[in-house]
């Protein structure tokens, strides 16, 4: 697999929870992720994991019959995946199904009267292609992309024709039908990913009962507007073009509306003839060659329904919808045309990690929340409040040095050798290390140990799957396919680190291999076989103590030197963008915010945010607060290290003015239980904690981690010594301080 296609963390766990769906006693098999997530790359993997193991499956890949979209599938598998035989219905009608094949196959040809692949005459047809594969030993499993376009009585006949072993249906709004083994996306996971945007912006800017000649020209021009600053922001921000593109989504058979829009663009000099105009009708195409393009100069597109399925095009940003009464599940499949990310990552500038929805439509807004109420939220743009004269503080951020972009391997394998010492109790005596990682979860065989589940549930219900028995399959270690699996394992690994896969070879050689002697940091010396089988069997749990070590602590430096950095004047942004929840009941302005009109129903915030913030509001000791950004070069940052070397920024969530005209940096965590239990997931806290008190001391700042005591139901603050004991002194009440 080339490095581009280098499989996210969630899409890894896709790829198992589908093989352990596969390996269910359920039929049906329902894959719900987003639009975005990479759903094709989750099921050529899953297919090819399959057929490595079994190669009588047959797989057919149903698409919609819009968007030549099984063309495009075809295609995509073939360049994720190497040397599987993928073929599209008219290469099997030439030369039927064989093993291992996996078919990409429209509906509309199998449902069509007119087609020849299912009439009967002189010549084969697809039945009985089906019926000689199954005479050879074939199992068909069926793969249903967009499901939720196809649940028809004609759809269910095709599905019958093949019989199949198991039923796959893929979707970003799977319809509920049935009994079905459910492998869910995890929305967060995906965002995480940075591969679609953080949020859905809805009529940022758009005034409250404003009174508008034209409701078309009002709102094409708001996006128009948005869309020549992100061109502005982008120019800033990377150095491959990237221009921003505004769909403009049209009610169905609506000439009307068509000419309004026509005549808006034309009047900002926007048109088909200079090409920075598209159109995608049935009736009407123009300017859609490679539209796709980062850099194609097209600034808006008109479409209608016939676009929403099977076409990408991450520089989509801003959706403007004019359409009506139209079904639920395909807004929200319009809404995902605008979330992908252009070039996968974030930017520094959070404006263009967001995507745009301006419309009037209330009914349609209230649909797409009930899909993704935690990222569409409504939008206005505040200014800061002069009152607040946070031009008089003077604040230093610190940004990465561009010169340390990697990790040090020296650092990271004598981390990982630390950790498993210390974890595991490892010595140099190599040859008693197998036991001590055997009694605590490591499995060493020399053969490849493949867990499935076995049993009945009467109802989708993870307490009823966690009952299923668990079996192990013994595969015996092949060195030709399981070396190319360890060193896909080793790539996996190398992603997580984001470093070379070469220096994850050399770190893995260092610490496990026989062949590498005299090596005082060495934790296991395995044979090549051994090495194979131990990293295939392994992978998820070396993985997370990779992630664990280079949280470590001990093994960071007290401080970075001076060059390490860059330092620059921070200030406060002008503007903000406010993203809230306008279903909350109490919208009540803070006006201890530097930002004038900053509500308190602010999303997203977590609990933790929420109370102190609510906290600042009340408080006598505080004059102003201000919330930073967790992203982006505009916000306030501080450098620090992990385990391995490599430089991350850290965004402190709050900085707070207090009555005597002290500066406070704070940042906010998970609390604890009631039993005193951490909430805190951050596993670098005590490393954010260490440089966020170094740089109070640095610059005679006061600060410190903020958490709810949820015993008390109070917030504490810990400023001197990192403490995940809430009994302990180093927590203190915040009231009684700030």
């Amino acid at each position: 697999m080339s490095k581009e296609f280098l499989l996210k963390d969630f899409q890894i766990k896709a790829i198992e929870d589908l093989k352990s769906a596969f390996a269910s006693s359920e039929k049906n098999v329902v894959l719900k992720s987003c639009t975005g997530s990479g759903k094709t790359i989750i099921l050529t993997h899953f297919i090819d994991n399959i057929l490595s193991e079994n190669d009588k499956y047959i797989f057919v890949w149903l698409t919609p019959g819009q968007g030549n979209l099984e063309e495009q599938s075809k295609k995509k598998m073939d360049s994720y995946i190497n040397g599987r035989n993928t073929k599209l219905l008219k290469d099997v009608m030439k030369d039927g199904f064989s093993l291992g094949d996996t078919c990409f196959i429209n509906w509309e040809l199998l449902v069509s009267k007119t087609n020849v692949a299912t009439k009967e005459g002189d010549f084969t047809n697809i039945f009985q292609f089906i019926k000689e594969a199954k005479n050879n030993g074939a199992l068909f499993v069926v793969v249903i992309d967009e499901e939720h376009l196809n649940q028809t009585i004609k759809s269910k006949e095709v599905i019958a024709y093949f019989d199949p072993i198991k039923i796959v249906r893929a979707s970003a709004t799977p319809k509920n039908e049935g009994q079905f083994y459910l492998v869910n996306v995890d929305e967060d996971d995906v965002i995480d990913s940075e591969l679609i945007k953080k949020k859905i912006v809805v009529n940022l800017d758009v005034e409250d009962g404003v009174k508008v000649e034209s409701q078309v020209d009002y709102l094409l021009n708001k996006a128009l507007i948005k869309r020549d600053f992100l061109e502005s922001l982008y120019l800033k921000e990377t150095k491959n073009k990237v221009n921003p593109l505004i769909i403009v989504q049209l009610p169905n058979e609506n000439p009307l509306m068509l000419d309004k829009v026509e005549k808006f663009f034309e009047s900002k000099n926007i048109s088909y003839e200079n090409g920075l105009l598209s159109i995608w009708l049935s009736s009407k195409k123009e300017n859609i060659d490679n539209i796709d393009s980062n850099d194609n100069k097209a600034v808006a597109i008109i479409i209608k329904q016939a676009i929403s399925t099977g076409w990408d095009c991450p520089r989509s940003q801003i959706l403007v919808k004019l359409r009506d009464n139209m079904d639920e599940t395909f807004e929200i499949q319009t809404i995902g045309r605008i979330r992908r990310m252009p070039e996968a990552h974030f930017y520094g500038n959070d404006a263009l990690n967001f995507c745009y929805l301006y419309t009037f439509d209330e009914k349609y807004v209230e649909e797409v929340k009930k899909e993704s109420s935690k990222y569409i939220l409504e939008a206005t743009t505040l200014h800061i409040n002069t009152e607040y004269e946070t031009d008089t503080i003077e604040l230093i951020k610190e940004l990465k040095n561009p010169i340390n972009i990697g990790i040090n391997s020296k650092l990271a394998w004598k981390s990982i050798s630390e950790h498993y010492k210390e974890k595991y109790h490892l010595t140099s005596k190599l040859k008693d290390n197998p036991s001590k990682l055997e009694s605590a979860g490591y499995v060493f065989e020399n053969d490849i140990i493949k867990n499935i589940a076995k049993g009945t549930v009467r109802k989708l219900d993870k307490a009823e799957f966690k009952r299923l028995k668990s079996l192990n399959l013994v595969e015996p270690l092949n060195t030709h396919d399981h070396g190319l699996q360890f060193h896909h394992v080793l790539g996996e690994l190398a992603n997580v680190l984001h470093i070379q896969y070469e220096e994850m070879r050399i770190i893995v050689r260092r610490l496990f291999d026989s062949k590498v002697r005299d090596d005082k940091n060495k934790l296991l010396s395995l044979e090549p076989r051994e090495l194979y089988a131990f990293f295939i069997n392994n992978f998820f749990t070396i993985k997370q103590d990779i992630i664990e070590s280079m949280a470590r602590v001990s093994s960071i430096p007290l401080a970075l030197t001076a060059h390490a950095i860059k330092e620059e004047k921070f200030t406060f942004p002008v503007d903000f963008v406010l993203t809230y929840d306008a279903n909350q009941k109490v919208q009540k302005v803070y006006r201890k915010n530097i930002y004038k009109g900053y509500l308190s129903s602010a999303e997203v915030r977590s609990n933790s945010e929420k109370r102190f913030e609510k906290h600042c509001e009340n408080s006598e000791k505080v004059k102003w607060f201000y919330k930073n950004g967790d992203k982006g070069l505009e916000f306030f940052s501080i450098v620090y290290e992990d385990a391995f070397g490599k430089q991350k920024l850290f965004y402190p969530d709050y900085i707070v003015l207090d009555s005597d005209d002290n500066v406070w940096i704070i940042e906010t965590k998970g609390g604890f239980t009631k039993s005193g239990k951490s909430e805190d997931i951050d596993k670098f806290s005590p490393i954010k904690f260490r440089v966020l008190k170094d740089y109070l001391n640095k610059h005679s700042l006061k600060g410190g981690f903020v958490r709810l005591d949820k015993s008390s139901d109070e917030l504490c603050i810990c400023s001197e010594n990192y403490n995940d004991n809430i009994q302990s002194s180093d927590w203190s009440l915040l009231e009684e301080v700030l």
